[in-house]
């Protein structure tokens, strides 16, 4: 749980519709059983996602301090994995193992999960709105609990964005790089000399599952990933960029994620 200490609210600028904004603003009426949702079907993609995810954290443990103090939390936040594993996303502190979600590529099997863990913030890769049938109910329950929705990038800029997120402090960049190279028997994981309490690097369990998805993605593939971000990063730093969507919007383009994008623009 090292974000405990690793990540606060004032290392990101926030801005929305080319105005500068709070994290306030961006998570609107974020409460404390606000629980946060990131749908991956891209090797590495949460990678895309990573401010906003990020913000979410800070979020989680600002709204209620003594889960930075007195409390052994982990933020409430959950990876979709669409079809199959992308790649190991618990550097960011999806843990334990089960914050991590490797569903088929039934839509409606999607959903089931998303609402199963009562997730309130959903963000979905940008990929063409499908329209499809659920199963009954489970888009009325969505709509009743999720207060916000994103369309995000695996790159880390969406076309046409309103909300852009900046990390102004390099360690804003810790977690990205964790994920792109998993730090195996790390001895000393950021903010272990400060945290009060173990962190998940330490733990064995841990090891092994990012061993265990070490081979979700080819060698090249996670070379990709990582070019791509330092290509994103002048002088340490990244911004990225997000658009605003409402929740139905939002299932429609979750419907085409995992899908091959001919296949998905075709149906």
């Amino acid at each position: 749980m090292h974000v405990v200490t690793l990540l606060k609210a004032d290392m990101f600028d926030v801005e929305i519709d080319g105005k500068p904004a709070s994290i306030a603003q961006a998570l609107p009426g974020w409460n404390p059983h606000d629980r946060f949702g990131l749908v991956i079907d891209d090797a590495l993609g949460g990678i895309g996602a990573t401010h906003l995810l990020q913000i979410a954290i800070t979020s989680f443990y600002d709204i209620k301090p003594s889960r930075r103090t007195e409390l052994t939390v982990y933020p409430e936040i959950y990876a979709f994995h669409i079809g199959k594993g992308y790649g190991a996303h618990a550097p960011y502190d999806f843990w334990p193992a089960r914050r991590e979600v490797i569903t088929s590529r039934d839509h409606r099997e999607m959903l089931d999960a998303i609402n199963d863990r009562g997730i309130t913030r959903l963000a979905v890769p940008d990929r063409a709105p499908r329209e499809v049938v659920h199963r009954p109910k489970e888009v009325d329950a969505a709509l009743d609990r999720i207060a916000s929705a994103f369309v995000y990038d695996p790159s880390g800029r969406v076309s046409d964005p309103d909300l852009v997120i900046s990390g102004n402090d390099k360690r804003t960049e810790y977690n990205p790089s964790s994920a792109l190279r998993p730090r195996y028997n790390d001895s000393r994981p950021a903010s272990v000399s400060t945290a009060a309490k173990p962190v998940k690097e330490l733990d064995s369990s841990y090891q092994d599952w990012l061993r265990k998805r070490e081979h979700d993605l080819t060698s090249e593939e996670r070379a990709f990933v990582e070019r791509r971000r330092q290509d994103l990063r002048q002088d340490g730093l990244v911004t990225e960029t997000y658009r605003r969507v409402g929740v139905r919007e939002a299932l429609m383009r979750l419907a085409s994620a995992g899908l091959d994008r001919d296949t998905a623009a075709a149906v």
